[in-house]
């Protein structure tokens, strides 16, 4: 129990490097840095196969492909599920619904890619994945993590709009307000000398203060 403790106890960070993994994935034996290249890329754990909240959740990921492809990112799901449990599912999802689970999905038996992502929480189970989600960059950094428990599902318009804006602040290197949504103004970064500052009285935009200045892209 220690031991296993142990391993649940490493969780990647913010700002970490995405740790690298070999698997077996419903496209075959994956390296992962190989395989997301220089995508965006959203590895997304769920608990288990053939369970209605989990069904809901990789359809909707399945239904808005073309709008993940169009942002430059690649999806890829796991569970502790066996590859022939990910197939069976994926078919059955087909045909009751019609949507086909095309991404691929990370067949973790051992568990060992879910122990080096810290998807493994004792408190919520020692035998199922939390829902987690977590957003690499082009560079391999993680930028983003979301965790969620077993019986909720997560949302698609929030994990569409953080993406989105994190590629817009990167693009512009701007900052985003509360319930930013795309179209909507961005913030200025504060300045970080007195020429800064001294360049904002004639900056345009919705001044609020000099530190908090918004724009429209």
């Amino acid at each position: 129990m220690e031991e296993l403790n142990q391993a649940h106890s490493v969780m990647p960070r913010i700002g970490d490097p995405a740790p690298n993994f070999k698997a077996m994935t419903t496209h075959g034996v994956i390296d992962f840095e190989e395989w997301r290249g220089d995508s965006w890329t959203i590895l997304f754990s769920h608990p288990a196969d053939f369970t209605p909240v989990c069904t809901t959740e990789l359809s909707e990921f399945a239904r808005n492909k073309d709008w993940f492809a169009e942002h430059n990112t690649k999806l890829i799901g796991l569970s502790i599920d066996s590859i022939h449990s990910h197939i069976a599912w994926v078919a059955n999802v087909k045909e009751k619904t019609g949507v086909y689970l095309d991404f691929p999905i990370i067949a973790d038996l051992d568990m060992s890619v879910a122990r080096k992502y810290g998807m493994l929480h004792p408190g919520e189970s020692t035998t199922a994945t939390v829902r987690a989600v977590f957003f690499i960059d082009p560079k391999g950094i993680i930028r983003l993590i979301m965790y969620y428990p077993l019986n909720v599902g997560r949302n698609m318009d929030e994990i569409m709009r953080v993406l989105e804006g994190m590629q817009i602040s990167d693009k512009y290197g701007v900052a985003l307000p509360v319930n930013w949504r795309p179209g909507a103004k961005v913030i200025v970064p504060p300045p970080k000398s007195l020429e800064e500052l001294k360049d904002r009285e004639n900056m345009e935009g919705e001044k609020v203060d000099f530190y908090l200045i918004k724009k429209d892209l």
